[in-house]
């Protein structure tokens, strides 16, 4: 027999005998768990069992008490994220500033280059001599390099004189300041090469170009305060439809596999980790530089670069920058004055998907391309810390915020309908609206 001073033990459950404070901090504590849910259960409960968790939990808790209990009659996630709102909220623990912006997984790839158009025709009137300015500055004209891109030819080819420092007028007469000229694309140049002819055969690409007209160009925009750029479209990268392709080839210039990261288009890279074919690049800039000494700058895109997804996984990154050093300092003993630039992705996507890390290549000026509006906030803060920017007519509603942008420097206007006075046209018609 026990002793008459020990106590029974209760029996069932033993929840009558719980104080009411104890059942309120366990209810709160599932309440907690369902608004953390996202964070708490994944981790420990697979997911095809999570939708029971609230019909498991009703069976300790007597019936009288389940409807109060939000949770458990919350009936779909729309019930939940309401009573989610209701909650207190706690304040939030500050995350480390992150060293790059958040990404996309991949970049916008350039552009393909526009294709030539029909001759220009400038209007009859055209002034002859520059306007003498009668007003202050606009905050478009105070952007210190406002350019635009032409393909070759597209200013020059099949061009007389007159034409040809009348389009520079033109273009003036829009508020651009610098033509980015193409010189060179698919491994050849545009004007006459001695290079060229040495090391294929031939002396440039299929073309009516006369050396004269380019000299014209720079001429006619210096005496207008403009620049003139020349741009390496295409970079180091060719296709099928190269004069050089066969025997790029047959040399074993080009690197393994295809480049596709501009859709519809198959390029292939020659390999600057060949010394022959550095010493080809390197010849080609010092030629260039020699032979227009008048010429503001030089201008290579993204196309400067190997895409990661080439086969074999190589890195080219420190060949890459080795053979742009060594480009850039044989360019500046042959021409001091010129400025050796690029427009290239940032340079974070530049270094991850392009082997290009540029900011170790000791160039002049760095515009970053942003092709695509969907990634434009990301994209700003490089911008503001480099030189500039390079847009296409997809970002015309982006205009007038980097001209009102004092953190913006510099413009560069892509015609990616190929067709650069019609985007000259509406730039000028767009900035005039902004005060």
């Amino acid at each position: 027999m026990p002793p008459q001073n020990q106590k029974k033990e209760p029996s069932g459950c033993g929840c009558a005998s719980i104080p009411f404070s104890v059942i309120l901090l366990f209810l709160g504590g599932g309440y907690f768990l369902f608004t953390q849910r996202e964070h708490l259960l994944s981790r420990v409960i697979p997911a095809n069992s999570r939708e029971n968790i609230a019909s498991q939990i009703s069976r300790f808790i007597p019936e009288n008490l389940q409807a109060k209990i939000p949770f458990l009659n919350a009936s779909d996630s729309a019930d939940a994220e309401e009573i989610s709102k209701n909650l207190p909220q706690a304040t939030p623990t500050p995350e480390p500033t992150p060293q790059q912006p958040r990404l996309p997984a991949a970049p916008i790839s350039n552009p393909s280059p526009p294709t030539p158009t029909a001759e220009i025709k400038p209007p009859a009137t055209l002034p002859k001599n520059p306007p003498t300015p009668s007003t202050p500055k606009s905050p478009w004209e105070k952007k210190a390099i406002r350019g635009i891109y032409f393909s070759r030819y597209q200013v020059t080819n099949n061009a007389t004189e007159e034409t040809i420092r009348a389009r520079v007028r033109y273009y003036r007469d829009r508020g651009i300041n610098t033509l980015i000229h193409g010189v060179w694309g698919n491994a050849c140049t545009m004007y006459k090469s001695a290079v060229m002819q040495a090391k294929f055969g031939y002396e440039s690409c299929p073309n009516e170009f006369e050396d004269k007209w380019l000299d014209w160009l720079i001429d006619e925009a210096h005496k207008h305060d403009m620049e003139v750029h020349a741009y390496f479209e295409k970079g180091i990268k060719i296709d099928e439809n190269s004069p050089a392709f066969d025997l790029a080839v047959q040399r074993g210039w080009i690197v393994p596999g295809v480049d596709r990261t501009h859709p519809g288009v198959d390029h292939y890279v020659l390999n600057v980790g060949i010394p022959e074919v550095a010493e080809f690049f390197t010849n080609i800039l010092v030629e260039f530089v020699t032979k227009y000494p008048k010429i503001d700058a030089v201008q290579w895109d993204d196309y400067l670069g190997y895409h990661a997804e080439l086969p074999g996984q190589v890195d080219r990154t420190l060949e890459l920058t080795k053979f742009v050093k060594k480009a850039i300092s044989a360019t500046k003993a042959a021409n001091p004055t010129v400025s050796f630039d690029i427009c290239h992705h940032n340079p974070y996507w530049a270094k991850r998907y392009f082997a290009a890390d540029w900011e170790n290549w000791g160039v002049d000026r760095v515009f970053i391309q942003v092709y695509a509006d969907e990634n434009f906030a990301e994209e700003l803060p490089y911008v503001e810390a480099y030189d500039g920017i390079s847009i296409t007519e997809r970002q015309f509603n982006r205009l007038e915020e980097l001209v009102m942008n004092p953190k913006v420097d510099n413009i560069l206007l892509f015609p990616l309908s190929g067709n650069p006075e019609k985007m000259a046209d509406e730039v000028k018609r767009l900035t005039a609206k902004i005060k």
